[in-house]
């Protein structure tokens, strides 16, 4: 299933991404939709650009995709985790931060008949250019407790369904702001407590309380396991920073069930990243696979 995915899902981290995000045009008709969806089809490869579609686009197309939804509501008292549903998003990767300014430019032209651009964040890859995983801007490693090679392929896309499904994908994704001078004020050891590994090693602590991030999101501590492929980016702008949290998984159930559980819904213990970080956006994405080199359109009738 693999070769039919987009493959950007599946590879490595680039040293530049750029996230757009677009909403529909009032008014925006099915055909004025479909022709949008057509003329980015033609510019996408699924390499160079991981293309996610929201619910309310696919709804306006008069289709429908199992399994696609908007983000329910996370929050719990004192922990806020907007929910901010868009019509299409897309990652564009690459080596050269021009290059992919003029790339947005070409993709809002293509899809101008029916939808506009809301929003654009830039990341980039920090850490080891050599390393398996980057970092957050913390300087913990970021995506550790990925699974790997088939497993990784089995939790991230969908494994069979009519054609325009098998090998698509969805996403969960979710602007992360850091407050550096919080973290920063805490010692050594808070900082490890919190993520519930040494940064110094990566090696997880068993002594790490119960609201370690690493213990509120262990994969195969749920029922059923929950494993997600996380290809997330460091960000930063102006004078904010943080993460730009990108989770792909076969159904968005697995999110679900680790984003319940950091937000204290199950038991009352909030994950401490809600100490130094907090979401500002929160949506879900289909992302489809591909048919000879281009987006594979016909679950949405196209």
């Amino acid at each position: 299933m693999q070769h039919h995915a987009q493959p950007g899902i599946l590879e490595p981290l680039p040293a530049q991404g750029r996230y757009l995000f677009f909403s529909l045009l009032t008014h925006a008709t099915p055909a004025a939709l479909a022709e949008s969806l057509r003329c980015l089809s033609a510019l996408v490869d699924g390499q160079a650009v991981v293309v996610g579609m929201g619910a309310s686009l696919v709804q306006a197309l008069g289709a429908r995709v199992p399994g696609l939804r908007e983000m329910p509501d996370f929050s719990t008292p004192g922990v806020p985790v907007p929910r901010t549903p868009m019509a299409l998003w897309c990652w564009l990767r690459g080596a050269d931060r021009g290059e992919l300014v003029l790339q947005s430019l070409a993709l809002e032209h293509a899809v101008a008949s029916g939808l506009q651009l809301t929003g654009v964040l830039d990341a980039f890859r920090h850490g080891d250019p050599q390393a398996e995983h980057g970092r957050d801007l913390t300087g913990f490693e970021d995506g550790t407790e990925n699974p790997q090679g088939d497993a990784a392929t089995a939790a991230a896309l969908v494994p069979e369904g009519p054609p325009g499904l098998a090998g698509s994908s969805f996403a969960a994704v979710q602007q992360w702001v850091h407050d550096m001078d919080v973290f920063g004020a805490m010692d050594t050891q808070t900082q490890d407590h919190a993520i519930g590994r040494r940064r110094s090693d990566n090696e997880e602590l068993d002594d790490a309380p119960e609201s370690a991030h690493v213990k509120r999101t262990a994969q195969e501590s749920f029922s059923p396991e929950a494993f997600v492929l996380r290809r997330s980016m460091p960000w930063a702008q102006s004078q904010q920073c943080g993460l730009f949290f990108v989770a792909f998984g076969a159904t968005l159930d697995a999110f679900e069930a680790q984003m319940r559980r950091m937000a204290g819904q199950d038991d009352g213990v909030v994950d401490a990243l809600f100490g130094f970080s907090r979401p500002v956006s929160g949506a879900y994405l289909w992302c489809p696979p591909l048919h000879q080199g281009r987006l594979d359109l016909r679950q949405l009738g196209l």
